[in-house]
């Protein structure tokens, strides 16, 4: 008698799961600031300084006193009676004059406005006529306006960027504390698969096919600041299988494969791990990526994905990307969906969430690549986006859907 097979897992319940067992990481090291773009930071950064230090001009032009203009009408002429350049002092701005300064240059104590200096006109006796009167305030850049000292500018778990870095170097951190990398082993399983470059096109043997995942998975793993031991190819053997596994247990944080966790006779990762470790078995009801497999090996965890490669890509990016980040005390894992139209018509609706590859056109709608086969990675190189269309829903042209780019994705 079989039996009844078991519900497929909602993509929620199993990234909820997923995440349950990625304890962070405890090791933080302390990085070059000009190094830790992407890594994510390990403690509060509190500042210890104000930025600005003082009020500072956000122009080239002159800073004055606005009761000085007595004739805002007409324009009134003042003498210049000194030059402050950014990185010099300013002396007390005398009553009745402009101070020429520039561009983050301080401002004269008793200064509250600064003009452009396309809106001045130098007299003969290089005194200075206002030709549109400023309001207090103009073009000051007040002290503590961008950071106010004490306070904290980048929280613990945020993922730096190009501009996050700038910013605690604003307040001169030439240093910061980052999760460590994860270390993660790579496999590739099967007899089937040839590097490119080892075989010439015309010379693959029949069943052959190149192995393109391990392209993807590499450099995914790398953007998201892993430490990748690329095992290679493992040979379709039980024993090659367990101590490959074996020996990645003892260094790496992830062991992750594509294939080779399903039941066929060649399928020797499921019970190497079995044997080695744990290993459970999800079906997800996501379209494409409905097989992923998660374990332990020794110490390590094991994540075992699909092997059609437009699966094996999309799984990655739902499950294991926030996997990865959430070992590295990331706070923020799934990227925001924005809602777009479709302009396209997907009539089919499936019991299963699906992830459809779409690119956005100059209209600013989604454009839907023709062939969403789990085997075409075609569409994942074509696309630069996701519809996340729930279960059981169609859509016709000009509905608006849940779009998520890759380039979040990717990053």
């Amino acid at each position: 008698m079989n039996r009844p097979r078991a519900p497929l897992m909602p993509l929620d319940d199993a990234l909820a799961q997923l995440l349950a067992q990625a304890q962070p990481l405890a090791e933080v090291e302390q990085v070059s600031t000009f190094d830790a773009d992407s890594r994510v930071l390990a403690q509060d950064l509190v500042s210890a300084l104000q930025v600005p230090a003082h009020d500072n001009s956000a122009m080239d032009g002159y800073a004055l006193r606005c009761a000085d203009l007595a004739r805002p009408a007409e324009g009134a002429s003042l003498p210049v009676s000194q030059r402050v350049a950014a990185g010099s002092p300013a002396l007390p701005l005398q009553p009745g004059t402009a101070a020429r300064i520039f561009t983050g240059a301080p401002i004269p104590l008793g200064a509250d406005a600064v003009v452009m200096q396309e809106d001045c006109e130098v007299q003969p006796d290089q005194s200075i006529r206002v030709l549109r009167p400023p309001q207090p305030g103009q073009w000051l850049r007040r002290a503590g306006e961008d950071v106010a000292k004490d306070a904290v500018v980048l929280s613990k778990g945020e993922r730096l960027t190009p501009a996050s870095t700038a910013l605690a170097a604003s307040i001169g951190m030439d240093q910061l504390p980052v999760a460590r990398r994860p270390r993660v082993a790579l496999f590739s399983t099967g007899d089937e698969l040839v590097m490119p470059g080892e075989v010439a096109p015309q010379n693959m043997r029949p069943g052959a096919i190149y192995n393109s995942n391990r392209f993807f998975l590499r450099a995914l793993l790398q953007r998201l600041g892993c430490v990748v031991t690329d095992y290679g190819i493992v040979p379709d053997q039980r024993a090659a299988t367990e101590h490959a596994l074996r020996d990645a247990s003892q260094a790496h944080d992830l062991i992750l494969t594509s294939g080779g966790v399903s039941v066929g006779e060649e399928d020797h990762v499921k019970p190497a791990v079995q044997a080695l470790g744990q290993l459970n078995l999800w079906q997800i009801a996501i379209k494409p990526g409905k097989p992923f497999a998660y374990g332990r090996v020794g110490g390590a965890h094991f994540i075992g994905l699909p092997g059609n490669p437009v699966s094996s890509y999309i799984t990655f990016l739902l499950l294991v990307r926030p996997f990865l980040l959430s070992l590295q005390g990331a706070t923020q894992l799934v990227p925001q969906a924005m809602a777009l139209p479709a302009h396209f018509a997907w009539p089919r609706a499936d019991q299963r969430r699906e992830f459809l590859r779409v690119r956005r056109n100059a209209a600013g709608g989604l454009d839907l690549f023709a062939n969403q086969s789990s085997g075409v990675l075609t569409s994942a190189a074509w696309g630069d986006g996701v519809v996340d269309n729930p279960p059981g829903q169609t859509i016709a042209h000009g509905d608006m859907v849940r779009f998520i780019s890759l380039a979040e994705l990717q990053a």
